[in-house]
C-alpha cells in the first residue's frame, strides 16, 4: 500500500456495518431482558445493511408480542435500535431488524404480490395499484416488479404511500 491510501472500502463497509450489528444486539437483548423474554440475537449482514434478527427455539408466542399486529411493534423496535446505533456511532443506520421470522414471511408473500401484479399490468395493460404499504414492504415489492421485467414507482403520502405497477 502506498502512502495515502486506505483499506479497501468494501473492508470499512463491512465492518461499519458489522459494528452496528453488534450494537444492536447489545441494545436488544437488554431490552429481551427488561422484558424477561427469551431469544437470541442473530447478525448479518444483507444488501449492504446490517440484519439483525431475534429468533427464539421455542414455539412461544412470547416474541410476537414484539412484532405486534401487522408488524407494527416490529417497526417501532426498528426504529429505537436504529437510534440506539446513531447514538453510539454518530451515522445514520439502515439496520433492518427481524421478530420470529416475520419479516422473511413478509418478504415471501410480498415478492409474490409483486410477481402477480406484474402478471396483471402485462395482461391488462392498465397500470395496477397496490394498497398502502410501508417502505420495506414497498421495497420489496418494487424488486418483485423489477425481476418480472417491469418498472413501478410509489405515489401518495405517508402512511397512504403505495405501489403502482406500470405495464410494459
Amino acid at each position: 500500500m502506498t502512502e495515502g491510501t486506505t483499506p479497501a472500502e468494501g473492508v470499512d463497509t463491512l465492518t461499519r456495518l458489522e459494528q452496528e450489528g453488534e450494537i444492536a444486539a447489545d441494545y436488544l437483548e437488554g431490552l429481551l431482558d427488561i422484558a424477561d423474554l427469551d431469544g437470541d440475537i442473530d447478525m448479518d449482514v444483507e444488501a449492504d445493511r446490517a440484519a439483525v434478527s431475534i429468533i427464539s427455539e421455542s414455539t412461544s408466542r412470547d416474541l410476537q408480542k414484539l412484532v405486534g399486529r401487522d408488524g407494527e411493534v416490529l417497526e417501532a423496535l426498528q426504529e429505537l435500535t436504529r437510534l440506539a446505533v446513531h447514538r453510539e456511532t454518530g451515522d445514520r443506520s439502515r439496520l433492518m431488524l427481524d421478530i420470529a421470522g416475520f419479516r422473511a414471511r413478509k418478504r415471501t408473500e410480498l415478492s409474490e404480490l409483486g410477481a402477480k401484479a406484474a402478471e396483471e399490468a402485462k395482461g391488462s395493460g392498465q397500470p395496477v395499484k397496490l394498497d398502502p404499504m410501508t417502505p420495506f414492504e414497498r421495497k420489496v415489492v418494487h424488486d418483485a416488479v423489477a425481476a418480472a421485467g417491469l418498472r413501478s414507482e410509489s405515489e401518495g403520502e405517508e402512511p397512504e404511500r403505495r405501489v403502482v405497477v406500470l405495464p410494459a
